[in-house]
């Protein structure tokens, strides 16, 4: 039977599981960003891109305001999820639509009033990309709504478990936006509008396909203005604005590298490079972004049910299977810098080319850096540890790379970028280790010591129990385990056994029904914790949706009084039982 072990092999599978969506999910934008540039740079020319990476810390901003409200609701509504209050999650949800629509309508007529009246002046003097900027901005401003919408829908479809629709969204918004883009900029010639139209358009459809689930029968999360809390604003907003820093100190930070850049000896071609080469490390960032989208999810869980243990083996996977993952991308993308190039450049004796090389062989190890200081800022949100959160934020986002970059652009040229950026993530790291020994006041020697989790947060290790079980065998040993733990944490006898007899029943209905059902290996995690004279149980399985409510509606219709008399017994005597489906798992906590 079960231990820790088996606790992370659970964390691990559910990891993995989600993992290629969420990939998928963020890599989307990237490819359609790589495809532009690919069509920017042969069918335009580079003057294009440098409108574009000008544009970058624009899309910053966008994308650190669409993070507060994505990442605000997706933990808040994750944590309300973990105590079981669906109609909070539905509330969370409803709201932060609508703060989205209405802050992408606003953002939408600034950047349409300021291409159309010729208001971009303040990014470049230079005509040509003056009027590449002003057209990549009209169409980007078309797009904005589902760009808002577009991650907030797929976060809440895996609560649902409904990843596959997002993975539908996701491969036609890849082929529409090849082939709009070849019709927009190659047939018709309309330059850098027709690179963002044909992103916005895709954006359109791709959210489309995913908001029609939430008005189906079947979606548990959907809108309804009957649920919406204005009150949840301050917590979405508190929760999400610590993280949606880093992206707008990003915003501060591009606009400041470009003024630096452009007037360096690399000038608007090493803006060019810079550009061409995140295009492309775009979509390898895609990679931790997913990784980072799956342990936000399992981590706003996890705090709601105040699950210190899974919180740690979430930032554990992530230092010894997500990080190594991303070195060794790194290495490969070094590798092939000459290749990649030749993707955008042909001429290997322009300035340009060799600018690109070497962006292709410094910043990818960016990545591995990047997995750590993301997912501590993450756990920091979960954590409310709001002094982390910022500390990171503005030396990740803005200060590290701004001082680093005027420091070594002069003597490294465009290189000095490259460095600034790597550089960056080793400043982020030795800021959570700081962190730790102030916190723990001593050097971190430990995982446990690195996250310096507070001890006021869930149960003591002493006065809970986790069990992983897998056979019948082991759920018909198992309610003696659990009777004996009650009792030897002062829990009264008729608890302690009633406690027992629950685990016993919910268990053993779902090795029998359940594990049956699929060739697949199952297992149920079983977590039991004492708080004061309360039991609290909470299983959870990856099998077949099994709701006990309803089973229960189904067993007091039926004429055979005796039929199912364990989950009868079940409701009469627990003081309270919640049923959930997180990520696929079931999820029933029994209190007694």
């Amino acid at each position: 039977m079960a231990d820790k072990n088996k606790n992370s092999q659970i964390i691990v599978k559910l990891c993995f599981k989600l993992l290629p969506i969420q990939i998928l999910l963020a890599a989307v934008p990237q490819l359609n960003g790589f495809t532009a540039s690919l069509f920017a740079s042969n069918s335009v020319g580079a003057e294009a891109m440098s409108a574009i990476a000008l544009f970058f810390p624009l899309q910053m901003f966008f994308a650190a305001i669409g993070l507060m409200l994505f990442g605000g609701a997706t933990i808040l509504g994750g944590q309300y999820l973990g105590k079981n209050r669906v109609d909070r999650t539905r509330g969370i949800f409803s709201l932060s639509v609508g703060l989205s629509i209405a802050i992408a309508i606003v953002a939408m007529a600034a950047l349409i009033i300021m291409s159309l009246f010729d208001l971009t002046g303040i990014f470049t003097h230079e005509e040509v990309v003056r009027r590449y900027l002003n057209q990549y901005m009209l169409g980007t401003a078309i797009g904005l709504i589902p760009n808002f919408l577009g991650q907030l829908l797929a976060a809440f479809l895996s609560l649902e478990n409904r990843s596959k629709r997002t993975t539908l969204a996701s491969v036609v918004y890849v082929v529409i936006n090849i082939i709009l883009n070849y019709i927009f900029v190659v047939v018709l010639h309309m330059e850098a509008l027709g690179l963002a139209l044909a992103s916005s358009i895709g954006l359109w459809i791709f959210m489309l396909i995913e908001a029609q689930y939430f008005f189906t029968k079947k979606a548990i999360i959907h809108f309804s203005f009957k649920g919406i809390k204005f009150g949840d604003l301050k917590d979405i907003v508190r929760i999400g604005i610590p993280g949606a820093l880093g992206n707008g100190y990003q915003t501060i930070r591009g606009i400041i590298v470009n003024e630096l850049v452009k007037h360096s000896i690399a000038g608007t071609i090493g803006l060019s490079a810079f550009a061409t080469a995140n295009a492309l490390l775009a979509i390898a960032w895609a990679i931790p972004t997913g990784m980072l989208s799956v342990s936000r999810m399992l981590l706003s869980v996890s705090t709601g049910e105040e699950d210190r243990q899974s919180v740690r083996d979430i930032m554990k996977n992530m230092l010894i299977r997500y990080t190594p993952i991303m070195l060794g991308i790194a290495v490969i993308l070094c590798l092939l810098a000459h290749p990649l190039t030749l993707l955008n450049y042909s001429d290997t004796s322009s300035p340009v080319f060799t600018m690109t090389v070497w962006a292709y062989r410094i910043m990818p190890f960016c990545l591995p850096l990047g997995v750590i200081s993301a997912h501590f800022v993450c756990y920091g949100l979960t954590m409310n540890k709001t002094i982390l959160i910022h500390i990171i934020s503005i030396v990740d986002g803005f200060v590290s790379v701004c001082f680093f970059t005027w420091l070594l652009l002069p003597a490294a040229g465009i290189n000095g970028l490259y460095l600034a950026n790597v550089l960056n993530g080793v400043t982020s790291f030795l800021i959570i280790v700081i962190y730790s020994v102030i916190v723990r006041k001593k050097f971190p020697t430990s995982l446990n010591d690195l996250l310096a989790m507070p001890d006021t947060f869930g149960v003591p290790h002493d006065n809970r129990i986790d069990i992983t079980i897998s056979s019948l065998e082991e759920a018909e040993e198992i309610s003696v385990r659990v009777q004996e733990f009650c009792l030897s944490k002062g829990i009264d006898e008729r608890k302690s056994y009633f406690a027992a007899l629950a685990v016993e029943e919910i268990a053993t209905n779902m090795i029998l029904h359940g594990f049956t059902k699929d060739n697949k290996k199952h297992s149920i995690d079983i977590r039991i914790a004492c708080k004061g004279e309360r039991v609290i149980i909470r299983i959870k399985d990856d099998c077949i949706p099994f709701d006990p409510a309803e089973k229960l509606a189904v067993i007091n219709s039926s004429d055979d009084p005796a039929k199912n008399i364990g989950i009868k017994m079940l409701y009469k005597i627990a003081d309270n039982i919640k049923y959930n489906n997180i990520f696929g798992l079931n999820v029933h906590t029994i209190k007694f």
